[in-house]
């Protein structure tokens, strides 16, 4: 069998490294998997880029200046919404002429328009959509937060400005004809809340959707708790880790994880005495640093496996504070290593956690719900073993890859 996966990046951000993961997965399992990326930073030959730089600056600046124009010169919001009215024709790429399942990813951002995948779609082979946010379900935005237009009709996008001329329904019409004229598009969503919203999504609800989660490479992360490490953090402190790939992105809540500190101060001074936050990611406002209230330590950015799995296993618990999230990743990284994951409710993380078991749902997107949870953990006797094989149960490379293999072939048989 042979899989082309599509995806913008091949390590540029979540959906990449998710993606190649899956790549790399499927072709442990014999499966001939190759990836097609405009942006290749990794050196792997089963990565080829199909870049035209002049073109796809084009097409990424189009894309761009037609939200600008038509949201009222406004720069809010720029990049948490997505129009797809511009990208490249991959059709007739070898890579894509060849394979027998064609899987896309996250292809925003100027490099798949809807008449793209509609030409793709034509080719007559199976078309996988692989979920890693709600973009294919909504009109224009990646997360819809509270509003629930994609459930009717997107009209007056909370985050567009421009009343004249409303994106988030035009683009939604034209997903729901590409949708029409290819109804066969099988989609995966990576949680079973994605699921959910897309069942009760204008557009998806008629669709085939299928559940299946992103890859971890169990066989990589280590559980053993170490002491003494590169952190240099007292052994007598719990150590608590978050991390993202912009930490005051709004969406990952660092207003809420700042109040969550502040609660413990006053209603948990013993545990707050006792917590370390190691911060791991880039944060443009540093001074929020400042506006904890715990002791804590902000690492930067960290790349590769090996330098996640140095802090994890440094660390006894692992926080997200996200308002949203697909399938957050850090929860399922730092429970293969041992961690305890507490985090809010508001996405896949109950694909992830058992409350209580191996883990904290905060039934309240609230600071003090977060805070009784982090204070539950640093209480909480769980063997890290027993975590990292319920995350490699789960999550593990062949388990996922294999789930992908099985649709593959159900899908080649209706061909």
């Amino acid at each position: 069998m042979k899989i082309a996966l599509v995806n913008r990046s091949d390590s540029t951000g979540g959906a990449a490294v998710v993606t190649y993961r899956l790549m790399q997965a499927l072709r442990a399992e014999g499966v001939d998997a190759r990836m097609l990326v405009l942006e290749k930073l990794t050196d792997d030959p089963n990565v080829i880029s199909c870049s035209r730089p002049l073109i796809d600056r084009y097409n990424f600046l189009s894309e761009r200046w037609n939200i600008f124009l038509r949201n009222g010169f406004s720069r809010a919001n720029l990049f948490k919404v997505d129009i797809a009215n511009h990208g490249r024709n991959i059709a007739r790429h070898r890579w894509i002429r060849e394979a027998d399942v064609v899987m896309l990813n996250w292809v925003n951002q100027g490099f798949l328009s809807l008449k793209s995948v509609d030409k793709l779609c034509n080719l007559g082979k199976p078309v996988v959509w692989t979920m890693h946010d709600m973009w294919p379900c909504t009109g224009v935005c990646h997360h819809a937060m509270q509003c629930d237009g994609y459930k009717h009709a997107c009209r007056g996008c909370q985050y567009l400005d421009s009343i004249k001329v409303d994106l988030s329904t035009a683009v939604q019409a034209q997903k729901n004809k590409l949708y029409t004229l290819h109804p066969d598009i099988q989609f995966v969503a990576v949680s079973n809340w994605l699921a959910g919203c897309c069942r009760e999504s204008r557009l998806l609800r008629k669709m085939p959707v299928t559940v299946i989660p992103n890859v971890m490479d169990a066989g990589r992360f280590n559980w053993e708790r170490r002491h003494g490490g590169s952190l240099g953090i007292a052994d007598d402190k719990k150590v608590m880790v978050m991390g993202a790939a912009r930490l005051d992105d709004s969406i990952k809540g660092f207003d809420l994880l700042i109040d969550a500190t502040r609660c413990l101060r006053q209603s948990h001074p013993n545990v707050a005495s006792r917590l370390h936050l190691v911060l791991f990611g880039n944060i443009r406002d540093r001074s929020l640093l400042d506006q904890l209230s715990i002791d804590h330590t902000h690492v930067g950015a960290v790349k590769g496996i090996e330098a996640l799995v140095n802090l994890y296993t440094q660390a006894d618990i692992v926080l997200s504070t996200s308002r949203f999230e697909t399938l957050p990743g850090t929860l399922i990284e730092g429970m293969a290593c041992g961690c305890i994951p507490v985090s809010f409710g508001a996405g896949g993380q109950r694909d992830i956690i058992d409350h209580l078991s191996t883990g904290y749902i905060a039934p309240e997107v609230e600071p003090e719900s977060i805070a009784e949870g982090i204070a539950w953990a640093v209480g909480a006797a769980i063997d890290r073993k027993m975590l990292h094989d319920t995350a490699a149960r789960k999550f593990d490379a062949p388990v996922v890859a294999r789930q992908y293999i099985r649709l593959c072939e159900q899908l080649l048989g209706t061909h």
